[in-house]
């Protein structure tokens, strides 16, 4: 299962590939605003980085970009994924799912801009973004469980995909805790995406901190000669 970092700040992003080797990246206008730069700024600066690093190609490290959330018409929401998505061969187009959205989803991937299909809440949802062909799609499971729902439509989905030949890869999204993560790789999901701090909680663990304790007293308590 792929690690996708969920941050649009640039530093958060280096720190994670370079230290934890990150797959991707997806981003959405929350991630944007938190970063304190202008939305282009921001996706000038990853296009920047990516380039750089030697990461230029959609399969080497996907990012994904979420364009204006309050456009509702199919063809306004293409002129912005044109816009956005010609700053890098990495970019993917997150787009709503809903009607609108997935006709527009549809159109980008004829134009061979690839889409990740969000705010996906049932595997029904799911089924015409892998019909499209979408690059990507994206089941949130925190706030379902928040409201008191679980995520096993994750599971379905995972199940529907494998029995349809659908290639369409799964990133589940609003990931909360290490749990979660093991969870859905469990599941058979392609991909989790979550913050840095969810990240770096999920790598410890109280009893590696309680035996790591005991074998510092014992290396401690050891003659070295």
């Amino acid at each position: 299962m792929k690690y996708f970092l969920d941050s649009a700040k640039l530093d958060e992003i280096k720190y994670a590939y370079e230290n934890y080797g990150i797959d991707g990246v997806t981003t959405n206008p929350k991630h944007i605003k938190l970063s304190g730069k202008p939305f282009m700024t921001v996706v000038k600066d990853i296009a920047a980085w990516i380039k750089e690093a030697g990461l230029e190609g959609m399969e080497k490290f996907p990012v994904s970009f979420e364009i204006n959330p309050h456009l509702d018409k199919w063809q306004d929401i293409v002129e912005a994924a044109k816009e956005v998505s010609a700053y890098s061969p990495n970019y993917v187009i997150k787009i709503p799912c809903c009607e609108q959205g997935l006709i527009a989803a549809r159109k980008l991937e004829n134009m061979g801009i690839r889409t990740n299909v969000t705010l996906v809440f049932s595997a029904s949802q799911a089924i015409p973004v892998a019909k499209l062909g979408a690059k990507f799609v994206s089941p949130f499971v925190g706030w379902k469980e928040n409201s008191g729902d679980n995520a096993d439509y994750i599971a379905d989905i995972v199940d529907i995909y494998k029995n349809t030949g659908y290639e369409t890869e799964i990133i589940v999204a609003a990931v909360r805790n290490g749990k979660q993560i093991a969870d859905f790789a469990v599941m058979g999901a392609d991909i989790v995406t979550c913050g840095l701090a969810v990240y770096q909680e999920s790598f410890e663990h109280p009893f590696t901190t309680f035996g790591l304790g005991i074998f510092r007293d014992a290396w401690d308590g050891t003659a070295k000669e």
